[in-house]
């Protein structure tokens, strides 16, 4: 569940005493001298022009520094990456053989975000939102109950019955993440891969590809457009127009003929073409933010009549709209009536027409509203009544009439449009012109071409009087609404009955275009459609221990936007028990109700009970079963967004948590206050663990600092949990271990002095910037002393977690899947079949003898580990 706030986890403490819920938040820039530039597959959340995120509230604040420090990791120590680097790691990984066994699918089941079983003070179940996955990107749907849903990284999914019971029919390409889907006029359904968002974790595609048969095909390789022309980019939009296909991507806009898949994209337009690649200045430090577009608007009574929205969301010269000039050249529009065209009021922007080319739709964010309005970073709704993109346009609505027409975001620093960097989407009624769904943090609709407005599907139900905690019912007497930001519309009929469906952070919910809504104007029939069979979780951590009431193993894990799962031996659905963003994650492996769980920041919380709860917390607070122990690094801000918490191998009581400090509990699950952690090694002013590991009371932590491509720096430190023989091993840039993001440790149970080390980015080919050396698996067996690179055949992929196994097999989770190499073998094999080819963020054994893979797009998978030789 999205969650505004360091409140996110402690929202019920304020509904306690609050019969309106308001969201203290303000809006989130980044830091102007720390630019870090795309990288291969994810986005920076900084670039020029933005400001600290200090200065802002912690919603915003949190998806900008989960999009920096993934770009972090993968980019360091430069920030920038050649193009070519994954794509060339995907070829490397198809020549590897592959392991005995097949990979089992735990969390594709239904995941209920109001799950009544775990209403616990630190969960935000009885929200409204109902059954949840992970973050939805691109929407398509046709009048035959066909709907397809482009997930942020796990490909595209396909219904026949107006949504749900899913079917991926991706996962032969080599990029998962989703820019835009579009069904052309003759059916053909268009995929354009890149997140089409300048945040979060959102991964950079391969192009764009074509699907002749959406209804029964599937996508592969063959079916890609042109040549590698649009690779490592994000595309934003496609719009067609003629024999056109236009993209708007964030090197500027590109079309393509419809009626020939082949030969290479045309650059119709960059503002500043020095800085695309190849370009005299493609390597300055801000040229990923100087070619980005965002839509493509095209008349419909003269295709060659185009409107192109240009411009980096916190602003730059260039933003603007632009079109054909008399000489034929690009300009820039300075009169478009209301519809602002200075370059300080144009942002991300979305465009949206009426099937009857009456109406023309616009929503705007400015990059000034953004810098300087606590509240809000909207320009405005806007509409050209002539149908035509040049207009005249007209303002229809601004933050403040959005506000005011049943938003659930009505306090000081987060109303409507406080995202609308991030959160954007327009669609309009092809029976009826007036009639537009918009989206930002909330679902808008206006009946009546902009004179008024509803929301139908508000942020949430909490603050509303209908709201209850009663465990009998989902949210109280409110109707169910959808998951917060909104990303993704399409409209579409089954059996001749028209519905809009939207796609946000908690994947697709559907209502009839025309539907029903109380006299707040929030919806009455959202459906979600998220059963289980669309498992795009974006999970950051998994937990497995063996559950204490049911025979069998739990398995939980942290997600984003979407708290932590609970899944239970026998459950046919999962629950959340936690609430907010779901970070890294300690389970007892005797006890799989013993859980502590990270939300941002090291913002610990516990529990002994799974967190089951009632909500009888609300009266009586001596009710609550889960506990905030965060280390004080949460509350001075010295803990990366996702901070690493991890307990010792040989003592499941010993924990250690990583910020500036290496922290450590030795009370276990039975810790009730964050001043029972032990402050055992200070890693030095600008410094924050990547990855901890102990073992018998020896402890590693790797660090970086600075993280980014400003004097990037990395070590180790080594010593004792209870403060003594620390030390920092002597790591120099042109040492063995290349200069870049350290991200996983493994130690040795029998032998504490022999560890494994992942380095995550690409290695020096790719990656420009001091030491940046080769290989990203290194191993010590004298305590750090000397290290060896033993990445062999590995290929070169970011690397993010390591596992040693019993047997010796190490197991190594990467940006593409689980690389596993035996003790008897120099070679590398891809481990088991059929686990889907994205990000594997953190691998875990269970007391099962399985391994676990927490995927950020795919949701968490496990193997039989004696399979894997």
């Amino acid at each position: 569940m999205a969650v505004s706030g360091r409140r996110a986890r402690r929202v019920w403490a304020v509904l306690a005493t609050s019969a309106a819920l308001g969201l203290m938040v303000t809006q989130a820039q980044a830091a102007p001298d720390e630019p870090d530039p795309f990288g291969v597959r994810v986005l920076s959340e900084e670039g020029p022009g933005e400001e600290e995120p200090g200065d802002g509230g912690e919603e915003n604040e949190h998806i900008a520094a989960r999009a920096e420090e993934y770009a972090q990791a993968r980019t360091a120590p430069s920030g920038v990456v050649a193009p070519g680097a994954f794509g060339a790691a995907f070829g490397e990984m198809l020549d590897l053989p592959n392991t005995k066994g097949g990979w089992r699918n735990d969390t594709r089941l239904p995941y209920d975000a109001d799950d009544p079983r775990y209403r616990d003070v630190n969960s935000n179940s009885s929200g409204g939102a109902g059954k949840v996955t992970g973050r939805v990107t691109g929407m398509a749907a046709d009048d035959r109950g066909t709907v397809y849903a482009g997930s942020a990284n796990g490909g595209v999914f396909r219904s026949r019955t107006g949504g749900g019971h899913w079917t991926n029919i991706s996962d032969q390409l080599p990029a998962l993440s989703t820019g835009d889907l579009q069904l052309d006029p003759r059916g053909r359904l268009w995929y354009a891969t890149g997140e089409a968002n300048t945040s979060a974790t959102a991964f950079l595609g391969t192009g764009v590809y074509v699907l002749k048969d959406p209804r029964y095909g599937k996508f592969s390789r063959r079916d890609r457009v042109g040549g590698d022309e649009l690779e490592s980019t994000s595309i934003n939009a496609l719009r067609f127009a003629g024999d056109k296909v236009w993209a708007a991507t964030t090197r500027g806009v590109w079309s393509h003929s419809t009626r020939t898949l082949k030969g290479p994209w045309k650059l119709e337009f960059a503002p500043n073409p020095d800085y695309l690649p190849g370009g005299p200045k493609d390597d300055d430090a801000n040229a990923a933010y100087k070619n980005i577009a965002s839509d493509v608007a095209i008349d419909p009574r003269d295709p060659d009549k185009v409107v192109l929205a240009i411009g980096w969301r916190s602003g730059d010269t260039y933003n603007g709209f632009y079109a054909k000039g008399r000489g034929g050249g690009w300009e820039r529009l300075t009169d478009l009536g209301e519809l602002p065209t200075d370059a300080e009021d144009v942002g991300n922007v979305s465009f949206a027409r009426s099937a009857d080319g009456s109406r023309y739709y616009a929503i705007d964010q400015s990059p000034q509203q953004m810098a300087g309005n606590p509240d809000s970073g909207l320009a405005g709704i806007y509409v050209s009544k002539s149908g035509s993109p040049t207009g005249k346009w007209t303002q229809i609505a601004d933050y403040k009439q959005l506000r005011d027409s049943g938003s659930a975001l009505t306090g000081e620093g987060y109303q409507p449009g406080i995202q609308a960097w991030y959160n954007q989407f327009l669609t309009v009624d092809p029976k009826n012109p007036d009639h537009v769904y918009a989206g930002l943090e909330e679902v808008f609709e206006t009946k009546d071409g902009g004179r008024s407005w509803s929301v139908p599907g508000p942020y949430w139900n909490f603050g509303f009087d209908c709201w209850s905690i009663d465990p009998a019912k989902q949210s109280g007497d409110c109707p169910q609404t959808t998951h917060p930001d909104q990303h993704a519309v399409a409209i579409g009929s089954y059996y001749g009955k028209p519905y809009v469906l939207v796609g946000n952070d908690g994947g697709v919910y559907r209502r009839p275009v025309d539907g029903s809504a109380n006299a707040d104007g929030h919806a009455t029939d959202w459906t979600s459609l998220n059963d289980g069979t669309m498992d795009a979780l974006q999970y950051y951590s998994v937990g497995v221990g063996t559950d204490p009431a049911k025979r069998g193993i739990a398995v939980t894990g942290g997600l984003q936007d979407n708290g932590q799962s609970m899944l239970r031996p026998g459950d046919r659905v999962m629950g959340s028990n936690f609430g907010g963003d779901g970070g890294d994650t300690i389970t007892d492996p005797d006890n799989g109700c013993n859980i502590a769980e990270e939300y941002v920041y090291l913002s610990v919380s516990v529990t002994q009970n799974c967190g089951v709860n009632d909500g009888g917390w609300v009266d009586d607070p001596s009710k609550a079963t889960s506990y905030s122990v965060a280390p004080p690094d949460n509350e001075t801000s010295e803990a990366r967004f996702i901070a690493p918490l991890s307990a010792d191998i040989k003592d499941k009581n010993t924990w250690v948590a990583g910020g500036r400090h290496v922290w450590v509990n030795t009370k276990g699950y039975g810790i009730r206050s964050g001043s029972e952690w032990f402050n055992a090694f200070d890693l030095g002013e600008g410094r924050t663990a990547t990855a901890v590991a102990s073992s018998g009371g020896k402890v590693y932590a790797a660090w970086c600092g600075p993280c980014n491509n400003q004097g990037f720096a990395r070590g180790v430190a080594v010593g004792n949990a209870d403060g003594t023989g620390w030390h920092e091993l002597n790591l120099p840039v042109d040492s063995k271990v290349p200069n870049r993001y350290l991200s996983g440790l493994a130690v040795d149970p029998a032998d504490s002095d022999h560890v494994l080390l992942a380095v995550n980015g690409f290695s020096r080919k790719w990656t420009e910037g001091p030491g940046a050396g080769v290989g990203h698996l290194f191993e010590t067996r004298d305590g750090g002393a000397t290290w060896t690179d033993i990445s062999g055949n590995l290929p070169d992929v970011p690397a993010n977690s390591v596992v040693l196994l019993k047997n010796g097999t190490i197991a190594l989770g990467t940006d593409l899947g689980v690389l596993v190499r035996t003790p008897k073998s120099s070679g590398w094999k891809v481990a088991g079949a059929n686990l889907p080819t994205t990000a594997v963020l953190q691998l875990k054994t269970g007391p099962d003898g399985r391994l676990y893979a927490a995927t950020h797009g795919r949701g968490i998978w496990s193997i039989d580990v004696r399979r894997l030789r």
